[in-house]
């Protein structure tokens, strides 16, 4: 049985801030459902203490002379599963209040070079049977910059394990000076232009991209887009010389949190047969925000990061016209660009039976807003894989979306929803304007529409497959190599 070992810096439910966590939370058991043998390890944030009354047994210590610290590893489990979690305690650069990234005003956190380049080293330890007695994974799946470091640091080790690379959003790339190159003592090695120096500095991400055994995404049309300029945040040169082991794998969906026969976070539980409750949804949600009460309104929301990539900015230049469309309400969640926080909740203000607006990030409203809607934003100028559109499939609420990288792997327009003609304010108008019109004078086309929607299968049985068939491929590689 192949021994994988996933290192990422979120994971759900422990800590959360986007779709990373998601993955992390669901793809291990999907993939331990296959007979494969999985440990998570990820940093020990104050937030995850503060859930426990007592903390995880400490199973190993390492010294860490270049962060003048030792890290801690403590043994938990991924929550309501038996899947091994491992949480790298180190008080100095992760006991601190604030989010995972960034402090409570969302700026990043000046350290965050040295405290990614601690976890990955610890990472590497652990991936080296360095630790634990009996524990040394086949593979190494790394995910987005914040472990790039480690595929770069296993690389010359003979008896290393597979590594593979898991790209979630190529924007995000950990880069940094070279006086932080040489103050976290990194090998000078690394400093070359095929490996970690980027354009004078060095970048995190890269680190995987050049090193790692396997690269993979999240979805197959984000694959190849990334190889194309417009899409490789300066790093499609890379991804194009290794483009022969670069693979898309869509992204799933648990359904034992998304999924209206079960949700607990919202009021009325509806299936294909009983499709006309999720109209209590609406009701419960209307109230609960403070708009007009009314069932026959067409609701649109949003759900995501205040980001130019999200396309908050044409949302909020759309937002004026959307509600001039009679009887359309809208309702946001989100955080981000505090400008952007800021305008979105001033126009929510300025309509309040019409248009809510709520800032920060709430799982349960998330749920809710979703179920309650009629249709769901997702205006992305780029976008790996999304999942807000998958989960809105499965409650029968139609995605809005701009066709690119996984949003045109999963929705369609005149099948599973609506697809933007042009990138602008205007053509997210046009475009709500069209389902309103198919909500309102077809009825059945539209009910059409959302139970192709719900039936749609995005599970993480199916893209678990194809991600322990890529581990063999690269266990078996890394065998044959030594």
């Amino acid at each position: 049985m192949a021994h994988i070992l996933f290192a990422a810096s979120e994971v759900f439910p422990h800590i959360k801030t986007g779709g990373l966590a998601d993955v992390a939370g669901a793809l291990p058991p999907a993939l331990q459902a296959l007979g494969l043998d999985i440990s998570i390890v990820i940093p020990a944030y104050r937030r995850i203490a503060e859930m426990r009354s007592v903390p995880p047994p400490v199973v190993a210590e390492f010294a860490l002379p270049e962060h003048d610290a030792v890290a801690k590893i403590r043994a938990s489990q991924l929550h309501g599963t038996d899947i091994p979690l491992y949480l790298v305690d180190i008080p100095g650069l992760f006991d601190r209040d604030g989010e995972p990234y960034t402090d409570a005003d969302g700026n990043e956190w000046p350290d965050n070079p040295d405290r990614f380049a601690a976890f990955s080293r610890v990472v590497c330890a652990m991936a080296l049977g360095e630790l634990l007695p009996q524990f040394k994974p086949d593979a190494v799946h790394c995910h987005d910059w914040h472990t790039g470091l480690v595929p770069a640091l296993l690389a010359d080790k003979p008896q290393r394990p597979a590594t593979l690379f898991s790209i979630h959003n190529l924007a995000y790339q950990g880069v940094y000076d070279r006086d932080t190159f040489t103050r976290l003592e990194l090998p000078e090695r690394l400093w070359h232009p095929e490996l970690l120096e980027y354009y004078g500095q060095f970048s995190f991400l890269k680190g995987g991209l050049a090193c790692a055994d396997t690269l993979l995404t999240v979805s197959p049309t984000y694959a190849e887009e990334i190889t194309r300029p417009e899409f490789g945040f300066g790093l499609d040169g890379l991804l194009n010389w290794r483009v022969n082991v670069l693979h898309g794998i869509l992204n799933g969906v648990d359904y034992q949190l998304w999924d209206p026969r079960l949700d607990v976070h919202i009021p009325q539980h509806y299936w294909l047969e009983t499709l006309s409750e999720k109209v209590h949804n609406k009701l419960a949600l209307q109230a609960e925000l403070g708009l007009e009460v009314d069932a026959s309104a067409f609701i649109v929301t949003h759900v995501g990061r205040l980001t130019w990539q999200k396309g908050s900015d044409l949302i909020m230049e759309a937002l004026p016209a959307l509600l001039e469309i009679p009887g359309v309400q809208c309702a946001f969640l989100g955080s981000g660009d505090p400008a952007f926080a800021a305008n979105l909740k001033a126009l929510a203000d300025a309509q309040p039976s019409r248009c809510a607006a709520t800032i920060g990030y709430n799982e349960p409203l998330a749920h809710r807003l979703i179920a309650g809607a009629d249709v769901f934003l997702m205006p992305s100028r780029f976008e790996p894989c999304g999942l807000t559109q998958l989960y809105s499939l499965r409650y029968g609420t139609l995605p809005i979306v701009n066709p690119t990288g996984g949003l045109a792997d999963t929705v369609t327009e005149g099948q599973t929803g609506y697809v933007i003609d042009e990138m602008s304010a205007a053509g997210l108008t046009d475009c709500v304007g069209r389902a309103v019109d198919d909500f309102r004078q077809r009825p059945i086309v539209w009910q059409q529409l959302a139970r192709r929607g719900m039936v749609s299968d995005f599970s993480w049985a199916r893209s678990a497959a194809e991600y322990a068939a890529y581990y063999q491929q690269a266990i078996t590689a890394r065998h044959q190599l030594r």
